[in-house]
């Protein structure tokens, strides 16, 4: 008689591995592009489900498996220009990462829920929310990427930025997803009620309602506090990837070519509408520099004399050491040089390569495309255009919080991103970083112009709706006025404190697991020695 086929129990080693792949491969769905926002919802429980009763390290192993799905299926315009090596090495590093915040959850799971659903379904939440911060910041600097928050700038919840930033956000998040979690585990508890259990989970319900209405409610202002500002920002459609094989300034040539269409649109706004400040090129939009090319520099000294207005470019300097930067210069309308940004937070083994030497070991194939590497900068990027403060910001560094944090300090009004997503085609990242553009417009509370070589262009108000943009991959001009603000949102003060907070509570929370564990094991082998 043949053996009957017998499914494994949901908690037995294939059942969470495939938990966890599936939670892994779900959470892909909410980004963008695909943006279905809800699913996040339903991938944080599955993961988490994966390491329900498991102690630290079995717990570590499910988790590096869901986070390698985590990463992996939402990162593949990694490798488009350099294959999969970088994709699948950093899906790796950003797993071991995961792993560890995953594993610190299911050691504090059986402490914390004694305490009730709620209080669990924080700690989740703080744990996801710290681990996240570990992910954008070590080694390296980090990879200021696939947070939660990223999930939600078209979601209800996108306003919680601008009570407490990302952070905070991704807090919301992740709490709405434990709590729907540990309600879908209580409900067939038969040592409770079927009547315990309804009002528990309606209760639960009605803190999730209170997490969506928050931000619905939320009204950021968007008055003008100090006047108003008109610029121009130009997408020139021109492939300025880090390995493009261009004709040297040609990418310099497409932005000249796309910045002549604002003559056009000068003319259609008519005599009286007001003139742009200033005309803003993207990251790489001269890749001849006009501090080294006398060619360059008479191609940008031409715009600057047939508009008469300042302009600020990215391209590529070198200081007095011969560092190479990520720069964005700033001249006025007459040719002279008034200012420089260098970037602050150059992105490792894109354009640099830490502790070259030994990656160079490991991979030389691959390190050895990356023959140059760019310096950090450590000037502020505050630029003052006609009484305006604008703060630049290069590419990647929209992610990262610390340094929209320091603009916001210097007095920035309005900021400006200035990007490159030539090295990841039509992929998903253009509009990931345009994600990120919206979420910091709301979070600091101010106009936001996110200008890019190949797209996603976009002007954003200080609530994140969008004033002005320019599809991807086409030549364009956007012309707006936008309102000049000076005041603090909430997640200025207290984005910095509650990052602190999650960080803070999260290892003590876990030192203390660690603590009552050792003090239980202890207690155990002492009364087995007295038997």
């Amino acid at each position: 008689m043949a053996k009957r086929f017998k499914l494994p129990g949901i908690y037995s080693l294939p059942a969470r591995l495939l938990w966890a792949i599936l939670g892994g491969g779900l959470a892909s769905l909410a980004w963008p592009t695909d943006g279905l926002w809800l699913a996040i919802f339903f991938a944080l429980p599955l993961l988490w489900f994966s390491i329900r009763h498991l102690r630290f390290w079995p717990a570590l192993g499910i988790g590096l498996v869901g986070g390698f799905a985590f990463y992996c299926i939402q990162l593949p315009w990694l490798s488009i220009y350099l294959g999969p090596a970088p994709w699948l090495s950093l899906s790796l590093l950003e797993a071991i990462i995961f792993s560890a915040g995953m594993a610190m959850t299911a050691v504090v799971w059986p402490l914390v829920e004694r305490f009730g659903l709620l209080a669990t379904a924080a700690t989740f939440a703080m744990f996801w929310s710290a681990r996240e911060w570990a992910s954008t910041h070590v080694p390296y600097g980090g990879f200021p990427w696939s947070t939660l928050s990223q999930t939600q700038s078209e979601s209800p919840l996108a306003k919680w930025v601008f009570w407490g930033g990302f952070e905070l956000l991704s807090f919301v998040v992740s709490f709405i997803a434990a709590i729907v979690l540990l309600t879908v585990l209580r409900l067939p508890n038969a040592l409770l009620s079927f009547k315990t259990r309804l009002r528990s989970a309606l209760v639960n319900l009605a803190v999730i309602a209170v997490c969506f209405a928050i931000p619905l409610a939320t009204l950021p202002p968007t008055n003008a506090e100090a006047g108003s500002y008109t610029l121009a920002a130009v997408q020139g459609n021109a492939n300025a990837g880090l390995f493009s094989n261009v004709v040297p300034g040609g990418i310099l040539d497409k932005h000249v070519a796309a910045t002549n269409g604002l003559t056009d649109l000068l003319e259609q706004r008519g005599s009286g509408a007001a003139k742009p400040s200033v005309i803003i090129w993207p990251e790489n939009a001269a890749d001849l520099s006009p501090l080294y090319s006398a060619a360059a520099a008479a191609k940008v000294r031409g715009v600057l004399e047939k508009f008469k207005l300042p302009m600020i470019l990215g391209t590529y300097r070198f200081d007095d050491s011969n560092n190479v930067y990520n720069t964005s210069l700033y001249f006025d309308k007459d040719g002279s040089l008034l200012g420089t940004y260098d970037k602050q937070k150059p992105v490792p083994f894109a354009e640099y390569v830490p502790d070259r030497d030994f990656w160079y070991s490991l991979a030389p194939d691959l390190i050895g495309l990356i023959s140059h590497g760019y310096s950090a900068g450590s000037k502020d990027g505050i630029f003052t255009s006609n009484g305006a403060k604008l703060g630049i910001e290069i590419c990647f560094e929209i992610a990262i919080g610390e340094v929209s944090h320091s603009l916001m300090s210097h007095g920035a009004q309005v900021l400006i991103v200035q990007t490159n997503s030539s090295d990841f085609g039509h992929s998903a990242e253009m509009y990931q970083q345009a994600a990120y553009a919206k979420l910091r417009a709301i979070e600091t509370g101010r106009a936001l112009v996110s200008a890019s070589t190949v797209g996603v262009s976009a002007i954003y108000a200080p609530d994140g709706s969008v004033i002005d943009s320019i599809a991807s991959f086409e030549p364009g001009v956007m012309v707006q006025t936008v309102p000049l603000r000076t005041s603090q949102t909430p997640a200025f003060w207290s984005g910095p404190v509650l990052t602190a907070g999650f960080n803070l509570g999260a290892l003590l929370l876990f030192a203390l697991a660690l603590l009552l564990g050792a003090r239980r094991r202890f207690s155990a082998k002492k009364l087995e020695s007295k038997i």
